[in-house]
């Protein structure tokens, strides 16, 4: 039998495995990416891209932009409530107007938050990495898979017959039943299955009811059901998310029935509705206890499973594809250790399972009958989640009196190991940048002037010794700090230095300046490496 040969083989093409894709292929690690059905999906599905999201895809050139002008064709606002139907006079809002109560966003990242439908985001994703040179195949399913010390062997059938590829490392995004996690004999926990909804695309003409330009996202509780409403998606077609009640099956969501949901749900009784599709898929609660299996990995729903109720789903699955490539790409390339790998799962299951017991949480709140005995509560303040994630592994170098925290405010940042690098407006050459803009091609060492030249001239050294790719920059050289708030926000004086990780993470940082730059820097980077 025919047996091709590539570092990285992906299985599924939702936004872990596409990001993953999209991201290896940037960083030139040929990757295979198998997907049973014949394209990407058509239903709008989740909808729009976290802030922390579209800075880890921004690096890839045209990601960005074509994401946000998704959204331009959209609309320009954004409404969530919790409603009887679209006519109830006295909705709980929960965002009322998305650009006035998200403003002060613009102070933590250089990114817009993206509304677009799944179905659009996953189009770009797939555009983007064909472009790149990633080999994706779909109507191409995974039937098997052996693991031994050197690599992986899948056996893969599509309708030009089976074939083996030969693998270093495979990323199981196929999906939260995952038969890839399955075969591995991986064990979850979590709340597991929760219910099942339908969810219905339709055209009708709600004039009168949504604001023109206007995303509208109602959690409808009321007599007959409970569920979910979605308008101006920009897919040309509403959708609404019906909650199956005990004992109904797809089965009894005729088209009739669904005419007639949609009309209670708007509140029109002699609506003219044109039912366009119809799926029903499960709402769970499921995480893998470990994220990695020898060489292969859980992204996306493979790896963390959860309630749609809050948004953050999606944005989670493209976090970890795009967090994956950087790792592989490291070992791969040999500029870290295979011990490096780890860190995936030391880091991102912990994030994984926050958000995914946060959206558990909101559950109850917005979507009853749910049974909340056993839930968690929710998030104080939601926007720890958004850019406050913090990371605990054997690749930050966590400073002595480390908390061991998981979230912190992102509107007070103080650059600490483990933290997201804040955003800090800079000025290059007259054009003005973030430092965001800074990560993803390698690590970068940063300093402030004038004593930050040693620690400029260690990086070159280090660079050199270990074969890593290591960006030196000075602020207040050739980098201009616009408001100065580099040392104050990163918490470094005028002789210290800051490591950040491809990821845009602080890894290790040096408040002040050391006796000996070179030889404090390497043996940091070679702790972070696994070398």
């Amino acid at each position: 039998m025919e047996q091709e040969r590539v570092p990285v083989l992906v299985v599924g093409a939702g936004y872990a495995g596409l990001s993953a894709a999209a991201l290896l292929a940037w960083r030139d690690v040929p990757v295979m990416l198998v997907e049973r059905h014949p394209g990407t999906s058509v239903q709008p599905k989740a909808f729009g891209v976290g802030p922390r999201a579209l800075e880890l895809l921004r690096p890839v050139p045209g990601i960005e932009e074509e994401l946000t002008g998704v959204w331009a064709g959209i609309g320009e606002n954004m409404r969530i409530a919790i409603a009887r139907d679209l006519a109830d006079p006295e909705p709980h809002m929960i965002m009322s107007d998305e650009k006035e109560e998200l403003a002060f966003m613009r102070e933590l990242t250089p990114v817009a938050m993206v509304g677009a439908p799944q179905s659009e985001i996953e189009r770009l994703l797939r555009v983007k990495a064909e472009e790149l040179g990633a080999d994706l195949r779909f109507s191409t399913e995974l039937i098997s898979l052996e693991q031994d010390d050197d690599g992986v062997t899948a056996l893969i059938r599509s309708r030009d017959g089976d074939r083996l590829v030969r693998a270093d490392y495979v990323i199981a995004a196929d999906g939260w039943r995952s038969p890839l996690r399955e075969s591995l004999g991986v064990p979850t926990t979590g709340k597991g299955t929760l219910g099942q909804m339908c969810s219905i695309m339709f055209d009708a003409d709600l004039s009168g009811l949504v604001n023109e330009r206007e995303v509208t996202l109602w959690y409808l509780q009321n007599d007959v059901f409970t569920g979910v409403i979605v308008t101006g998606t920009g897919v040309g077609a509403h959708v609404l998310g019906v909650n199956l009640a005990e004992g109904e099956s797809a089965a009894d969501f005729t088209t009739e029935r669904c005419v007639d949901l949609v009309r209670l749900a708007v509140a029109r009784p002699e609506l003219g509705v044109r039912v366009l599709d119809k799926a029903t898929f499960d709402i769970g609660h499921v995480l893998a206890r470990t994220y990695r299996a020898g060489r292969v990995f859980l992204a996306g729903d493979a790896a963390h499973t959860m309630p749609p109720t809050g948004g953050q789903g999606g944005s989670t699955a493209l976090q970890d594809g795009c967090d994956l490539a950087w790792r592989l790409w490291l070992v791969l390339t040999e500029q870290a250790g295979e011990e490096f790998l780890d860190t995936y799962d030391a880091e991102r299951r912990p994030a994984g399972t926050l958000t995914a017991d946060a959206q558990l949480a909101n559950l109850g709140v917005r979507m009853p009958p749910a049974a909340r005995v056993g839930y968690p509560e929710p998030l104080e303040d939601p926007v720890g989640l958004l850019l406050g994630l913090r990371y605990h592994s054997t690749a930050i170098l966590d400073e002595p009196g480390d908390d061991g925290s998981i979230l912190e405010d992102p509107r007070v940042p103080d650059g600490r190991p483990g933290s997201r690098a804040p955003h800090v407006e800079l000025d290059w050459d007259g054009q003005r940048i973030s430092t965001v803009d800074l990560f993803g091609s390698g690590f970068v060492l940063m300093a402030a002037t004038p004593a930050g030249q040693g620690w400029v001239e260690a990086g070159r050294l280090v660079k050199e010794r270990l074969g890593v790719r290591l960006t030196r920059l000075l602020v207040d050289d050739e980098l201009m700090d616009v408001h100065g708030r580099f040392q104050e926000r990163y918490g470094v004086g005028g002789g210290g230095a800051v490591l950040v990780r491809p990821d845009g993470y602080v890894a290790w940082r040096s408040k002040d300046a050391v006796a000996d730059p070179v030889n404090t820097l390497e043996q940091a980077l070679r702790r972070i490496l696994s070398r």
